[in-house]
C-alpha cells in the first residue's frame, strides 16, 4: 500500500523549479567562465553569448514567477491553522532534538527517531531553497538592466546585488548539486531515486519505518488516504532516466566549477 507523500501541484512546482535552476546553472556557468572552452561550448547551445545573457534573464524572471505562485498558493490552499502545524514545512522545536536522535541513530547510540512526514533535513531543504531563490532573484532582478536599476537606487546596490547573485548561486549550485542529488538518489532506502517526488506516493512500510509519528497520525487502518494509482513502468523509467541525466549534469557543473576555482586561485 503507498500513501499519498505530495500532492500534484507540488510536484509540477518542483519540476518546474528543478527545470529553471538548471537552466539557470547551465547560463550562469556559461557567462562566467565564456572564455574557457567548455564556457565556449556551453554558449554555442544558446547560439553565443548574447543567447546565454538571454536564456538567463528569462530563466530567472520564470524561477522568481515559480517563487511567488507558490507562496500565493501556500497561502490560499492550506487550512487554517495548518502553517505551524505537523503536515507543514515550518521548523519546529522538535526538529532539533530529531537531528541529534538521527545523528545518535547514524552512530548505533540510539533507536531511529520516529519522525513526522517532513523530516528535519527536508526542511532545510525547502527553506534553503525558498530563500536562496528569494536572494538570487532579488539581487537578479536588479541586474537584468542595470542602467535602469541606477536610476531608482544606489550605484554601490548593484555591487552588493552582484555579489550576493555570485556567491549564493555557488552556494546553492554546491548544496543542490552535492547534498541535495546524493541524499534523493544515492541514499540505501532510496537508491536509485526517490520516485515519491514523482508520483507523489510512499510505501506505507517505509512510513512505519522511517516516520513513526506520521503513521501514528495516519491511524491503524489509512487506507481511505491510499494512493489507488501508481505511475505506470514505462512512466517512472522516463523520470529515473531524466532525473539521472539532471543529477549528472549537475555533478559535471559542480566538478567543472570547482576545477575553476582552484585553477584561478579564488
Amino acid at each position: 500500500m503507498n500513501i499519498p507523500r505530495f500532492t500534484l501541484t507540488q510536484r509540477v512546482f518542483h519540476a518546474m523549479m528543478a527545470l529553471s535552476f538548471m537552466v539557470q546553472s547551465v547560463t550562469g556557468f556559461a557567462r562566467m567562465y565564456g572564455e574557457g572552452v567548455w564556457g565556449e561550448r556551453l554558449a554555442g547551445l544558446f547560439g553565443g553569448q548574447a543567447g546565454v545573457l538571454a536564456a538567463h534573464k528569462a530563466g530567472g524572471i520564470f524561477m522568481v514567477a515559480i517563487l511567488l505562485a507558490h507562496v500565493v498558493h501556500v497561502l490560499f490552499t492550506s487550512p487554517r491553522g495548518l502553517l505551524p502545524g505537523p503536515d507543514s514545512m515550518m521548523p519546529r522545536i522538535r526538529d532539533f532534538s530529531d537531528f541529534f536522535k538521527h545523528v545518535g541513530w547514524m552512530l548505533g547510540i540510539n533507536k531511529h527517531p520516529p519522525l513526522d512526514r517532513w523530516a528535519y533535513w527536508e526542511k532545510f531543504d525547502y527553506w534553503a531553497v525558498f530563500w536562496g531563490v528569494a536572494i538570487i532573484g532579488g539581487s537578479g532582478l536588479l541586474l537584468v538592466d542595470p542602467v535602469v536599476s541606477a536610476r531608482h537606487v544606489p550605484g554601490w546596490w548593484l555591487n552588493i546585488a552582484l555579489v550576493l547573485h555570485h556567491d549564493e548561486a555557488f552556494l546553492a549550485m554546491g548544496y543542490i548539486f552535492l547534498i541535495h542529488f546524493t541524499v534523493a538518489h544515492l541514499r540505501r532506502s532510496r537508491f536509485p531515486m526517490d520516485m515519491a517526488i514523482v508520483d507523489g506516493c510512499m510505501p506505507l512500510e517505509e512510513v512505519r519505518h522511517e516516520r513513526g509519528d506520521w503513521n501514528a497520525r495516519l491511524g491503524a487502518s489509512p487506507v481511505a488516504g491510499a494512493c489507488t494509482q501508481a505511475l505506470p513502468q514505462t512512466g517512472r523509467r522516463a523520470a529515473l532516466g531524466v532525473g539521472w541525466a539532471v543529477v549528472l549534469c549537475g555533478w559535471v557543473l559542480a566538478l567543472w566549477g570547482l576545477g575553476e576555482v582552484f585553477r584561478r586561485g579564488l
